[in-house]
This record gives C-alpha cells, sequence and structure tokens, in this order.
C-alpha cells in the first residue's frame, strides 16, 4: 500500500484528534486530564503520524491505537502519546530524556515541544531508521543513541522530564537520579504480561520522590540488558 491522498489523511488526522479529545474527557476522572492543551493538541496534528509506521500499516496510520513497526515492537495509541507528553508538561526550554524510540514518533511529538530531546533506543535498525526519519522531517533537536535505556544517558543530565515508553518491572534507580529537581518522570510499571500501571513521578527541590497512578495501560516491556 502506498500514501493516501494528503486530503484523506487531513480527514483522518482530524477525526483522530477528535476521538483523542472524546478519550480525555471520558478518562479525566482517572488522569486529572479532562482536556490535553492546545501544545499537545498541536503536536499531535502536525507530527505526521504516517512517516512513522511501515507502509503496510499507512491505512491505519491515523486510528487511535498501537501498530506493530517490526522488532516485536509498537508505535503507541495517539491517546497515550497526547495523555503522556500532557503528563510530562515540557515547556519550550527544557531537555527531555525518552527512553525508547521505537520508531520516533512519540520523539517527535516531544521534539515540537521542548528545546532538546535525547532518545535511547535498545534496538539498532529502530535507532537508525528512526534518526533518518527525524532528519528527514527537520528535527534537529533530537539526538538518538543505541544503548540500554535502564541506564538513562548519564552525560547529557539532568533532565527537566523523563519519558520511558516501555514497561519497567521496577523504576530505574538511574533514571531517578538523572531526574532534575521539580522534573517529572512518565513510566509504565508493572510486569510485561500483565496490565501495568502508568505512574507520574516528581522529584521536589529537596530530592524527594512523589509518584502517583493515573491509568492501567499495556507497553511492551524494557529490556534491561543486565537481566
Amino acid at each position: 500500500m502506498g500514501d493516501k491522498p494528503a486530503s484523506a489523511d487531513e480527514a483522518a488526522r482530524q477525526l483522530l484528534l477528535e476521538q483523542v479529545a472524546a478519550e480525555a474527557s471520558e478518562t479525566a476522572g482517572l488522569t486529572g486530564c479532562a482536556h490535553f492543551s492546545d501544545r499537545v493538541m498541536r503536536a499531535l496534528a502536525t507530527v505526521p503520524r504516517h512517516r512513522f509506521v511501515p507502509v503496510e500499516q499507512r491505512t491505519w496510520a491515523y486510528a487511535d491505537r498501537p501498530l506493530p513497526i517490526g522488532h516485536g515492537q509498537t508505535i503507541s495509541q495517539p491517546f497515550i502519546v497526547a495523555l503522556m507528553t500532557e503528563l510530562l508538561a515540557p515547556d519550550p526550554q527544557a531537555t527531555v530524556l525518552e527512553i525508547g524510540a521505537g520508531s520516533g514518533y512519540q520523539t517527535a511529538v516531544l521534539a515540537s515541544l521542548a528545546r532538546q530531546v535525547y532518545s535511547v533506543e535498545r534496538i539498532p535498525e529502530l535507532a537508525h531508521s528512526a534518526e533518518q526519519r527525524l532528519r528527514q522531517l527537520q528535527f534537529d533537536n533530537v539526538a538518538i543513541r543505541v544503548g540500554d535505556g535502564w541506564d538513562g544517558w548519564a552525560n547529557c543530565a539532568p533532565f527537566d522530564g523523563i519519558m520511558v515508553t516501555a514497561a519497567a518491572e521496577e523504576v530505574p534507580p538511574a533514571l531517578l537520579r538523572q531526574l532534575k529537581p521539580g522534573g517529572r518522570l512518565v513510566i509504565p510499571v508493572g510486569h510485561h504480561h500483565c496490565t501495568q500501571d502508568l505512574r507520574v513521578i516528581g522529584k521536589d527541590a529537596q530530592g524527594r520522590i512523589v509518584s502517583r497512578s493515573v491509568l492501567p495501560v499495556v507497553f511492551v516491556p524494557l529490556v534491561h540488558e543486565g537481566e
């Protein structure tokens, strides 16, 4: 399957935005987000999701659902992308760490909102294709490296925000250390065979950690090379 006409993509994208807004309202009792900010919705509207999915999946590029991208990985459901971005709340001067670049879609959404995004991806083929795709789309505020996301990216820390796009059975200690006071970590926590708990973790000025549960989610596992 090739690309759909631009008008068809535009209509599908608009419908997706309406679906995401409706789901935000429906889940507000759990998430605390009755609606997403204009900045987040604008990023969702402008990042071309069809460029981040395999050609054979492009019919479904603007469906509000995850899609396979190869190597046992997925591109996240747009509602979850919007929710996690809203929870992270990066401002235009923020430096953000992403664990799990995947196709680069969530990376692009973050890069639309933050000053600089660093992303760690353990699968070389995905890292390289995401890097190439983001370069083609002229995101020049992204750096991607191949590595174990459990360890974060210490020599670029601390970060205003950290987003983990795979489920960890526990919060990696290195990520807590690399989070700047006043920053937020958004991460799904739980076993990969079960529903996981999406959490927002904050660090106050004294370095104390505060965590809250947001929503049950299902993510691929965060693989730790040391395990």
